[in-house]
C-alpha cells in the first residue's frame, strides 16, 4: 500500500502541508517519496518579477532556488525517517505542470500523488485555473489533495455556522 508516493513541491505553505501529510503517510506505510519541482513559464515570469533589478541569468537562479527547495524538502523527510529522492523538471517545452506531474507519476511508478491545493472556488479558480484539478482528472493513480489550512478552517466554519438570529446552546 502506497510504497511510492509522488509529491509535487513549489515552496508554498500549501505545498508544505502536502509534504507533511505525505511524510506522515510514508512513515505509516514504510513507503518512500519522490519530490518533484517543475520549472515552467509561470515560475520564470514570477522569477523575472522577483529579480527585476538582477542582470544575471534568471533561469540559472530559478534552477538554483529549485534545487535548494528540493533539498530542504528531502532533508525534512529524512529527518522524520522517510527516504526521498528529488526530481527537477524543466517544463518550458514539456507541457503544463499538471501534464508533467502525471508524466512523472507514470515514469516513477507512483502508487499515490499527494499535493497541497489552495481550494480556490468561483472566479479565482476560473481565472487562475487549478493544477490540482487537472492532476486529479488525469492521474493514473489515486490523488490525495491537502487543502490549505485557512481554506479548510473557513469551509468548516461555514458548514457549521448557524443562520442569522440563532444562538447555539452553551
Amino acid at each position: 500500500m502506497y510504497q511510492h508516493i509522488l509529491v509535487p513541491v513549489d515552496g508554498s505553505s500549501t505545498s508544505g502541508e502536502g509534504l507533511a501529510e505525505a511524510i506522515r503517510l510514508a512513515r505509516l506505510t514504510g513507503g518512500r517519496l519522490r519530490l518533484v519541482h517543475i520549472l515552467d513559464e509561470l515560475s520564470f515570469a514570477l522569477g523575472m518579477d522577483a529579480y527585476a533589478g538582477y542582470t544575471g541569468n534568471w533561469l540559472e537562479v530559478l534552477r538554483a532556488n529549485a534545487v535548494t527547495l528540493l533539498e530542504k524538502a528531502r532533508a525534512q523527510a529524512q529527518a522524520e525517517g522517510v527516504e526521498a529522492d528529488v526530481v527537477l523538471r524543466d517544463g518550458f517545452k514539456a507541457g503544463a505542470v499538471h501534464d508533467q506531474v502525471v508524466t512523472e507519476a507514470i515514469a516513477s511508478k507512483a502508487d499515490l500523488i499527494v499535493l497541497g491545493t489552495h481550494g480556490r472556488r468561483g472566479l479565482s479558480r476560473l481565472a487562475m485555473g487549478s493544477s490540482a484539478e487537472h492532476i486529479l482528472r488525469l492521474a493514473p493513480v489515486p490523488v490525495l489533495l491537502i487543502r490549505a489550512p485557512e481554506v479548510a478552517a473557513k469551509a468548516e466554519s461555514e458548514r457549521f455556522s448557524l443562520p442569522d438570529g440563532l444562538v447555539a446552546n452553551q
